[in-house]
């Protein structure tokens, strides 16, 4: 018996162990945050794979005058149904944002008054109460620097940015999710973002890692590459090691996908496309550009070994395509999960294809991580 009991004990011990090491990486795993975006129509909105994501954030409501407000009855019905999903899918949060490139017109002005804020974040309250929503997400594009064509911005904006968030904070104590957006870029990062008061008082931030600058330079760049390179500094790498030499703590960053790309004319063959002078044209979604640029169409896939980012190019239309693809995908959710990071979010989950799409090469690459 004592021989037995001494051969059985070690074997004990190990499986112990085994089951604790794999239980910790489960909850480390559980923590782990795919956000996805979703900007659609309401009849949609039934057919995605929320058990493959922990939020879903609804874009865009509306600031009418100093409160939140939906733009129409047919937004109204899609956030329902968003929020509906909660039933079958219990794992999964519901926000809404405000704001958006083009959505934040009077955000500057409104939130240069103390009041409106105190006003807004009691609007935002009454608003989750009303719709069962989990949380709130602020993307005003952009504090100080502004953003689309004339919508104003002042140098007073960062500090009322944070005024705006602590109002919220204190509106919306946990467990509501208080997040917000932000670029990536050195200029954002520096002049939009007070990040040392700011951060106590969110969740966490999304990085939008993507249409970065290099696609409106003149030039065909990667406008959503993992890494930077001697080409183009601006990188997923580059905006995480900016906010975190100013102390952002890292399970707070959550970086970006991008289910859409950047389609570039009139570039010519040199280094297959990449680098060279052109124009932007527009930006078609993930499902469009899987459709559109084939092999078959003449285009062919090529892939940055340095940004490990891959991009297109057809040498018969002299069109460069910048995109996220699923390999890139596995690569960015890797990195979040190496570097511990807070979770990969994305623009936009209705841009995905429907089977087998870059959402299933982000969840695969999670559930698998080890």
């Amino acid at each position: 018996m004592k021989y037995r009991k001494f051969r059985l004990l070690p074997i004990f011990v190990l499986l112990s162990l085994f089951h604790d090491s794999v239980a910790q990486k489960l909850t480390e795993n559980k923590s782990f945050k795919v956000i996805g975006y979703y900007q659609g129509k309401s009849e949609d909105v039934g057919k995605y794979e929320y058990q493959k994501l922990t939020h879903i954030i609804f874009c865009f409501t509306d600031l009418k005058g100093n409160r939140i407000s939906l733009k129409d009855t047919s937004d109204e019905r899609t956030l329902r149904l968003l929020v509906a999903q909660k039933r079958k899918f219990p794992q999964l949060k519901v926000l809404v944002s405000l704001g958006g490139w083009s959505g934040c017109a009077t955000c500057s002005p409104i939130f240069a008054i103390d009041s409106n804020r105190i006003v807004f974040a009691r609007s935002v309250k009454d608003f989750i109460l009303q719709y069962g929503l989990d949380g709130f997400d602020l993307d005003w594009e952009s504090p100080v620097i502004g953003g689309y064509k004339d919508h104003p911005a002042a140098p007073e904006d960062k500090d009322n940015f944070t005024s705006l968030i602590k109002a919220l904070r204190q509106a919306l104590p946990p467990p509501n999710i208080v997040c917000f957006d932000a670029n990536s870029f050195p200029e954002y990062i520096f002049s939009s973002v007070d990040w040392t008061k700011v951060m106590p008082n969110v969740d966490f931030v999304n990085l939008m890692t993507y249409g970065l600058p290099s696609d409106k330079s003149g030039h065909s760049g990667h406008h959503t590459a993992l890494y930077s390179s001697p080409f183009q500094k601006e990188s997923v790498q580059s905006g995480v090691k900016l906010l975190d030499s100013l102390k952002v703590p890292l399970d707070k960053i959550i970086i970006g996908a991008a289910f859409y790309s950047f389609v570039v004319v009139n570039v010519d063959s040199v280094n297959f496309g990449l680098g060279r002078p052109g124009k932007t044209k527009n930006s078609p979604d993930y499902r469009t550009t899987q459709k559109k640029f084939t092999a078959e169409n003449g285009y062919k896939t090529y892939w940055d070994t340095i940004s490990m980012a891959p991009y297109l190019y057809s040498f018969k239309e002299r069109t460069f395509v910048t995109l996220d693809n699923k390999e890139s995908c596995r690569l960015k959710t890797k990195f979040a999960l190496d570097h511990q990071l807070g979770g990969i979010m994305f623009w936009r989950l209705n841009g995905d294809t429907d089977e087998d799409g870059l959402l299933n090469a982000i969840y695969e690459t999670n559930e698998n991580y080890r």
